[in-house]
């Protein structure tokens, strides 16, 4: 059967907004945030709520290149408190009401589940494959087969947050390096909106100084001139070249997210880079996308002009976690609730 049911248009949009009783324009960013959810959700009639998290975890083998100011075995000692709820994602999703879980997908070492005593765990679930990329400088990141098994557990955590009519998607990682594979992976992917100068959009991740910024930049472009030398290569294999599985997932996440309708507010430069990849690989993924925020990691903004994304909001934030996404929620909410809740121009009593 044909669904005849018409879209909800960007004109359609624009002349809800103006029937309210406002002048035109006035609420700013907050009437973009409720033309992109009236878009992504094809509604005048918005929703928020529910609303779910999902951080994906995996560790990288470029560290061993001295990329990062922090050793692997961070990955795994911030998803232990993760756990607890009491990162920054896990007390930002608690305080705005929104479910939350994360996802081992590649740490170098398991976590068993654990409860902290002032905090209800949060859902911590092991479906890694493989333990870790290699070292994405020299070689692959990672075999077809691990790309495929990360897409598909991200994938599959979409699929039980929309089982659970969760509207608004937000996507997470946690994975020390991982600013070292987004950037080549938006690198290689974004080329246009980069130009020659690679180096440029290198950023300093956790907290590099100069000297360690210069050699991550070196990293970088060798890793990037490493993977062209192979000659053309689709999405997927650019992927598995530079990603990570924490990357992948997200991906699919977002893909799983977009094709079932549900509005996907993006978080910084490395989910981003997972939502051109998604795009890349699923095109017309970037419809559902809503940025959440402006990261100063340099590469975000190639990978927003790919994406062609507007953020709703700069906050000056560089953690990742899902937390620039969470924090754009507030916006969401307001957007959705002056839709549906504000009185309209034709009910005042003059």
């Amino acid at each position: 059967m044909t669904n005849t049911t018409p879209r909800v248009d960007s004109d359609t949009i624009q002349s809800r907004l103006a029937q309210l009783c406002k002048p035109p324009g006035s609420l700013g960013m907050i009437e973009f945030a409720a033309t992109r959810l009236c878009e992504t959700q094809q509604t005048l009639h918005p929703q928020t709520r529910p609303r779910h998290v999902t951080v994906f975890a995996a560790d990288h083998g470029v560290t061993c290149e001295g990329v990062t100011a922090w050793p692997s075995e961070v990955t795994g000692a911030v998803v232990k408190v993760m756990q607890t709820g009491r990162t920054a994602s896990g007390v930002f999703a608690r305080t705005l009401d929104a479910n939350y879980e994360v996802v081992d997908v590649g740490l170098l070492e398991s976590i068993h589940n654990s409860s902290g005593d002032a905090v209800p765990a949060t859902s911590l679930r092991d479906a890694a494959k493989r333990r870790g990329t290699a070292n994405l400088l020299r070689e692959a990141a990672m075999a077809e087969s691990d790309f495929d098994h990360a897409w598909n557990v991200g994938v599959e955590r979409a699929e039980a947050a929309i089982a659970e009519n969760s509207q608004v998607l937000i996507g997470g990682e946690m994975g020390i390096g991982n600013t070292t594979a987004a950037t080549c992976l938006i690198g290689l992917l974004c080329e246009s909106e980069i130009g020659s100068n690679v180096a440029e959009i290198v950023g300093r991740g956790a907290g590099l100084d100069d000297q360690q910024l210069s050699h991550k930049q070196q990293v970088v472009v060798a890793a990037i001139e490493r993977v062209r030398a192979l000659g053309p290569l689709n999405a997927k294999q650019i992927g598995c070249e530079v990603g990570g599985q924490e990357i992948v997932a997200l991906a699919g996440f977002y893909a799983r997210a977009a094709q079932a309708g549900r509005t996907v507010l993006i978080d910084g430069v490395i989910a981003t880079s997972a939502a051109v990849l998604a795009d890349a690989i699923h095109p017309g993924t970037r419809a559902q996308m809503i940025a959440g925020h402006r990261s100063t990691e340099p590469a975000h903004n190639a990978a927003l002009a790919k994406l062609q994304l507007t953020p709703i909001v700069d906050l000056q934030m560089r953690l990742g976690e899902a937390t620039g996404a969470i924090a754009a929620l507030p916006i969401l909410d307001l957007a959705a609730a002056m839709l549906c809740e504000m009185a309209t121009l034709g009910e005042l009593e003059l």
